[in-house]
C-alpha cells in the first residue's frame, strides 16, 4: 500500500536558495512594506478611504517577512480579536480580498459614525442641532 499526497510538489517546499538570497529578499520585503506604510500614513489625511488600504497592503507586507512582526500581530490579535480578524484572514493564500477589504470599510464606517470613535461626539451635537 502506497501513501498518496494530494498537495503539488512545488506548494509543498519553499525554494532553495542560498541564505545570503533568502535573507536579501526578506530585507527587500520589509523595506517595500515600511514603505507602503508610510505612503499609506501619507495618504491618509487626503478625503476618502485611500489611506486604510494602502496601509493594511503594507502591514501585509511585513507580516509575511517578519517573524518577530508576526508575534506581535499574535499579541495583539488575542488582544482584540474583532479589529484584526479581517487583516489575519488576508495573510491567507488565496484570500478574497475584495469581501475582506469590503468588510473593514463597512466596519470602520460604522466604528467612525456611531460615536466610538472622534467623530461620534461630533455626529451627535450636529443632529441634535438639526433637530432642534
Amino acid at each position: 500500500m502506497t501513501a498518496v499526497t494530494f498537495a503539488s510538489p512545488e506548494r509543498s517546499r519553499r525554494p532553495q536558495g542560498s541564505p545570503f538570497l533568502r535573507r536579501l529578499n526578506k530585507a527587500a520585503g520589509m523595506a517595500l512594506g515600511f514603505l507602503i506604510i508610510a505612503l499609506g500614513l501619507l495618504i491618509a489625511p487626503l478625503p476618502g478611504p485611500g489611506g486604510l488600504p494602502v496601509v493594511a497592503l503594507g502591514l501585509i507586507l511585513v507580516l509575511r517577512t517578519s517573524t518577530g512582526a508576526k508575534r506581535l500581530f499574535i499579541k495583539a490579535h488575542r488582544r482584540w480579536p474583532r479589529v484584526l480578524s479581517p487583516v489575519r484572514r488576508l495573510l491567507r493564500r488565496n484570500s478574497p480580498f475584495v469581501s475582506i477589504f469590503w468588510q473593514m470599510m463597512l466596519r470602520a464606517e460604522r466604528f467612525i459614525t456611531r460615536g466610538h470613535g472622534a467623530m461620534g461626539g461630533w455626529r451627535r451635537a450636529f443632529k441634535r442641532r438639526r433637530t432642534a
